[in-house]
């Protein structure tokens, strides 16, 4: 006993002495902190002190009071961030590589659940090459960013020779080299980026494309970049977060404000794909509800889908939850209309779209290479009625099969590449 007693004084001892220690690392001082011997670095930080505010302040009094909308504004601010900052720390013209861009972790700017965006920098007026294996896609797709023109120029993989093995090799230039017999696509000496986006419905049955990207007209090599250069690259950081960040936060509210709850509407984008019509809009619906979407099938159509997202239009988690559906995903009815149901609770149809615990969000549809761009009708109905409204026969599945089509919805995404 004495001895313990002895051992008990000791570590308190230590821990007296060390007492001061503590103290002295951990300032009371209320004296504002020194400035950054980091040229920029304090810029960025005093930006995103009140990024989450300023989000907050484009939503209504509601939503600002709202202690899960508070934590979901500081999630997307986070996502801004990451997002922006990878570019930050890896984009580069002169060794330029396909980086992530927007997804399932990085879930600003409302990314479309069956796609994989990718993006690289530009030197403007450098020369590219790019090379892989073309995969089996129906929709591998890049696009050229050119300041202030919405306008896009776009590189359809499918287009592009392929050797024996599926490999493809394609030379970016303003002008075609004399007697350049391989596949070239010709670059705006403006553009800034290359947008890539893979967009695959039948998910781990089909093979992504690989993309190799070098510039084409100067030696691979990447000096130790210049300490300009790295403060050019960090002074701009904010501006790129509060872009992407401020951007849509209030898109959802917007429609609200313009009467389209439970409605739809077209959507217009600037610097949309060639061929990709959206329409849009926002949903309310009590634990008890649901929204019946019913749509003619254009005859023919290279992609479609629906998605959800939040109130501040992020993506609702579709690889957890039934929350999106495409052609492979989502069959017409005998009658060739397709019927998809939107509630927060299973209804038991096939054609189902979880709403994952957003009781409020938009619904967001998208028709590609289709010969017609219909607008589907909205019905809000009881939930206990939507089997009695919808046609005999719809497909339906049981509680047990639906837990096996979202595990294997689960294993299949995570099967494709996720950046």
């Amino acid at each position: 006993m004495a001895i313990r007693k002895i051992r008990n004084l000791g570590l308190a001892a230590v821990a007296l002495a060390a007492l001061p220690l503590i103290a002295r690392a951990q300032p009371t001082s209320t004296a504002a902190p020194a400035a950054s011997q980091v040229p920029g670095w304090d810029a960025l930080v005093d930006s995103l002190r009140k990024l989450p505010e300023r989000m907050l302040a484009k939503l209504p009094p509601a939503m600002q009071a709202d202690p899960q909308v508070r934590q979901e504004v500081a999630r997307l601010a986070l996502e801004a961030v990451a997002s922006s900052t990878l570019e930050t720390i890896g984009a580069d013209g002169d060794a330029p590589v396909f980086l992530p861009s927007i997804g399932q972790v990085l879930n600003v700017g409302q990314p479309n659940a069956d796609t994989i965006y990718r993006a690289a920098i530009l030197t403007p007026g450098a020369s590219y090459r790019i090379r892989g294996k073309r995969g089996t896609l129906n929709l591998a797709v890049i696009t050229q960013i050119v300041p202030g023109i919405n306008a896009r120029q776009v590189l359809d993989l499918s287009t592009l020779h392929a050797d024996k093995d599926g490999r493809y090799d394609v030379l970016l230039s303003a002008k075609k080299p004399s007697g350049y017999a391989g596949d070239w696509w010709e670059l705006n000496p403006a553009a800034t980026r290359l947008m890539v986006r893979l967009v695959s419905s039948d998910w781990g049955n089909e093979e992504e494309p690989t993309l190799a990207i070098e510039r084409a007209d100067r030696p691979v090599g990447r000096p130790r970049p210049s300490a300009e250069a790295l403060e050019t690259k960090l002074r701009a950081l904010p501006k790129a977060i509060d872009f992407i960040s401020l951007m849509f936060v209030d898109h959802v509210e917007k429609l609200r404000e313009e009467g389209w709850t439970n409605k739809l509407k077209v959507l217009t984008i600037a610097g949309t794909l060639q061929g990709q019509f959206y329409y849009e809009g926002p949903y309310d619906l009590a634990d008890d509800e649901a929204l019946i979407i019913t749509s003619p099938v254009p005859r023919t159509c290279r992609y479609r889908s629906l998605i959800l997202t939040n109130d501040i239009y992020e993506t609702t988690d579709w690889i957890n939850n039934h929350s999106s559906l495409n052609a492979a995903q989502a069959a017409p009815d005998a009658d060739g209309k397709l019927r998809i149901v939107i509630s927060a609770r299973d209804p038991g149809v096939r054609n189902w779209m979880d709403t994952a615990g957003y009781p409020r969000g938009l619904i967001q549809g998208r028709w590609m290479g289709c010969d017609t761009d219909p607008i589907p009708e909205v019905q809000k109905v009881k939930l206990k009625d939507v089997l009695k409204t919808l046609p005999a026969g719809v497909a339906t599945v049981t509680p047990e099969e639906r837990q096996k089509i979202l595990s294997d919805r689960r294993a299949a995404y995570q099967e494709r590449p996720q950046w």
